[in-house]
């Protein structure tokens, strides 16, 4: 059986104590009815005659219907309007899935759509011949998500640039959470999360960027304004 919340019983309360309350004094005599309800029932040119009770009726007798009294209205009880769900001053860091969430990334997702398509359709991309063992490209680039660590190799010993940086790299996006233990989702709450992964993805970006428009025949640096761009999309 569902738990019946709180607030619902305290208001059913408050409700089943105002009604003792009524009742009690319209035992007690209190339950004469208001003069502008009986305004609004009275029909169209009639004249209503109270007796000494306090009854009242139109003057040609009682109405069909009417009551014990001749009231042709009863007034049963006075609900106060309000909202079932209890409202809370203090507002909190939250947002429904849906349509909040969803609906935005829906939109990011057609964005990204349309400029893949568009980029797809400007950006000529055709397929290379067949590789030749035999002969090498030169220079022979990695695919541009490879490019970092192969300009890792330039720099390092390939223990220390395939091995040492990229598992120190990861451990560190292991443990970035145990070093942070901010609950808060707002950015401005969480500038060393942000500083972390901002200078990640620069010196990634960075290191690829070099690979691709920086190095030319043997992989050496050069300039692409002087000697072109050894790069192909």
């Amino acid at each position: 059986m569902t738990e019946i919340p709180e607030h619902l019983l305290k208001r059913a309360q408050a409700a089943r104590d105002k009604a003792a309350g009524a009742d009690a004094s319209a035992s007690s005599g209190g339950d004469r009815i208001p003069d502008d309800v009986l305004d609004r029932s009275k029909p169209a040119g009639a004249v209503l005659v109270a007796d000494r009770g306090g009854a009242v009726a139109p003057a040609g007798g009682v109405p069909v219907g009417a009551g014990p009294d001749g009231h042709t209205h009863r007034l049963l009880t006075v609900v106060k309007s309000g909202s079932i769900q209890e409202a809370k001053s203090v507002p909190i860091d939250k947002v429904h899935t849906w349509p909040h969430l969803l609906a935005v990334e829906f939109v990011a997702a057609l964005a990204c759509l349309a400029a893949l398509f568009v980029f797809s359709w400007v950006v000529n991309a055709p397929l290379l011949r067949a590789a030749d063992f035999n002969a090498t490209p030169n220079p022979s680039k990695a695919p541009w998500y490879f490019l970092g660590l192969q300009e890792l190799l330039t720099m390092f010993h390939p223990m220390i640039a395939g091995v040492t940086l990229p598992g120190v790299g990861l451990l560190a996006l292991v443990l970035a959470p145990y070093l942070d233990r901010n609950a808060s989702n707002r950015p401005e709450d969480r500038k060393f999360m942000t500083s972390m992964m901002t200078m990640f993805l620069m010196f990634w970006a960075v290191l690829v960027i070099i690979g691709s428009f920086f190095r030319g025949p043997g992989f050496n640096f050069i300039f692409p304004w002087q000697d072109g761009i050894f790069f192909e999309l």
